[in-house]
């Protein structure tokens, strides 16, 4: 088969590779689409690589048809649709995936629209629900709300009940993401995050679970005006590695600093995450309260420009590459 190497330049290159072989509680899925994640980029430089045991290419949610099942296997058919969350892999025609890190497509979904669900969702959901703790009638804040992940956030959020607050830095970035209904949307070049969220603790509404992907500065002044036993759960550091963070409000409100990521968790967690998305989301899903914001859709073979898009925050959305144009 082939995937989508990183030479010694750092350039994709379209490569034949070994076919993957499946154990007996693995799932052999043909690739059909393949969403992009920012870890992806990471992956690139060599700053992330693949968890032991995967393939060393990217791709860390796909979507496709089962062509293989493992002797264990009875839960899946050939023939399924499925979309599934990966170590690594997703860049490529086939895939081998543990039977539990695998979900049926929500009806009425594409291939590419479903390839975008298993990182984001089970990222999102992670972070709000099961570390955040959120509650309807609750405050969210998720700043970069353009991100491919806040696109899958906000709406979760959402249809779950809370109230969110997001940050872009234009006026016509916060225009292009009206559709993902955040309650406030913060110009933060021209408005300071933590004044605002100053001004909400007054009006009674202040954030009880912050999904975090810039943390620096903004994080430490915004931590006091949390409300009492809040979560504040930092997933990346885009905008910077310290903060000041005062830890008087901290002590008094019972605050909670968590830092969280999705990749390293065990196998047996995950699956559990997955389990809970296919419950509590795909219902959701299907009715159309949460929808899949999809920005571009290219084939494997303009793989460079899906990356220029990430890397030039172009996308309001997921982009997502197109690996095989068979119908099914």
């Amino acid at each position: 088969m082939k995937a989508m190497l990183v030479n010694e330049n750092k350039d994709l290159v379209w490569s034949e590779v070994p076919d993957p072989v499946i154990g007996e509680e693995e799932v052999l899925v043909k690739i059909y689409a393949a969403a992009l994640n920012r870890a992806d980029l990471l992956q690139r430089e060599g700053k992330y690589p693949s968890p032991a045991g995967c393939p060393e290419w990217m791709g860390l949610e796909i979507a496709g048809v089962v062509a293989e099942v493992g002797s264990l296997v009875t839960e899946w058919k050939k023939g399924d649709r499925v979309c599934a969350l990966l170590g690594g892999g997703g860049y490529a025609e086939y895939v081998a995936v543990k039977r539990d890190m695998l979900m049926p497509i929500p009806k009425g979904l594409t291939m590419e629209e479903a390839s975008a669900l298993p990182e984001a969702y089970a990222t999102s959901y992670l972070n709000l629900f099961i570390e955040g703790h959120l509650e309807a009638g609750e405050t969210a804040f998720i700043p970069a709300g353009a991100s491919g992940l806040a696109s899958v956030a906000i709406p979760m959020a959402k249809a779950f009940g809370a109230r969110v607050i997001t940050s872009v830095l234009s006026d016509e970035i916060a225009e292009k993401i009206k559709h993902l209904g955040a309650d406030v949307i913060i110009n933060s070049t021209r408005q300071a995050v933590e004044e605002v969220l100053a001004e909400e603790e007054k009006r009674g509404t202040p954030v009880k679970v912050s999904m975090d992907c810039l943390s620096g500065e903004t994080l430490g002044k915004s931590l006091p005006y949390m409300a009492r036993g809040g979560y504040w759960i930092v997933i990346s550091t885009l905008a910077g590695i310290e903060t000041k963070v005062l830890l008087r409000p901290l002590l008094t409100k019972g605050l909670h600093l968590v830092g969280s990521r999705l990749r390293n968790r065990t196998p047996e967690f995950k699956a559990y995450i997955l389990s809970e998305l296919v419950k509590n989301v795909w219902p959701k899903v299907e009715s159309g309260a949460i929808k899949p914001a999809i920005w571009r859709v290219l084939p494997m073979s303009e793989a460079e420009e899906a990356h220029g898009i990430l890397q030039r925050s172009e996308n309001v959305g997921k982009v997502v590459l197109r690996v095989c144009d068979e119908e099914v």
